[in-house]
């Protein structure tokens, strides 16, 4: 059974490759963070991925608009994920507080600029109603994530996130791990795999760190229907530049014969 693909506003990203590449944005202002988006769009990756916590201005809703408009003008016609990621999952220290971020959320749903959104399933629980709620409105896909940036769950752990993120309704179930060891690394390519395959929806996953590099390379060929790779600079350890991912996929869906992009 190939993949899931990913869906952004009715249509596949990358075509329905599977893994699609994304990029993350980390720019601190809005002339660094337009210089980013621009370099990083020139390396065509299939979607942006923009970490509003990295931004210095991230506290003014006005500036926040001002630059995902610059980002949206940036990015030559590639779908944009806004992300803001909480610290306690790894995310920049932000001057706002949750009720704060659920506001700018909704703002930035409605300005018309990105095309899905990321948000942490171990929120409370009416919080990740509500950002269901906004992006079902604006017509937005969902990521609901999990990370861990300690060890890697059980694998019953691991399965039962996958699962959570549907309950919870999520248009893709994404997990991010670190690996003590190799086995760490084999559990999820395994629990990814499992998901893939029972839920209805796409599945991402990637093990994080040195160890985990591996995960980002062939994840596709277990299930994970995106990987993060590098254009300008990494927002989580263990991530590959997007021109050595291209080339193994490349070399990947030659042997295997599956829809590696």
């Amino acid at each position: 059974m190939e993949p899931r693909a990913i869906n952004l506003g009715g249509r596949p990203l990358a075509g329905g490759r599977v893994p699609a590449l994304c990029a993350p944005l980390v720019g601190r202002t809005r002339e660094a963070l337009a210089a980013e988006t621009a370099a990083v769009a020139a390396k065509r990756p299939d979607l942006l991925e923009w970490r509003v916590d990295f931004l210095e201005a991230i506290a003014d809703t006005a500036e926040v608009l001002a630059c995902a408009r610059a980002v949206r003008a940036a990015a030559a016609g590639l779908p944009i994920l806004f992300t803001r990621r909480a610290q306690r999952e790894g995310g920049q220290p932000i001057a706002l507080d949750e009720p704060q971020v659920l506001d700018l959320y909704e703002t930035v749903a409605a300005s018309g600029t990105v095309d899905a959104m990321d948000f942490e399933m171990q929120n409370a629980a009416a919080d990740v109603q509500r950002v269901r709620a906004l992006t079902r409105a604006h017509g937005l896909a969902l990521v609901l994530s999990f990370h861990d940036f300690q060890r890697t769950p059980a694998t019953a752990d691991l399965q039962e996130r996958f699962a959570q993120a549907h309950r919870l309704g999520a248009d893709v179930a994404k997990l991010a791990v670190m690996p003590q060891d190799l086995d760490d690394v084999h559990r999820l390519l395994g629990a990814t795999l499992q998901a893939s395959r029972s839920l209805p929806i796409p599945v991402v996953s990637m093990a994080m760190g040195g160890l985990g590099a591996v995960s980002r390379l062939c994840g596709g060929v277990f299930g994970s229907a995106l990987t993060f790779a590098v254009g300008a600079a990494p927002s989580a350890p263990g991530q590959v530049p997007i021109e050595d991912v291209r080339t193994v996929l490349a070399v990947l869906q030659r042997s295997t014969g599956l829809s590696a992009g």
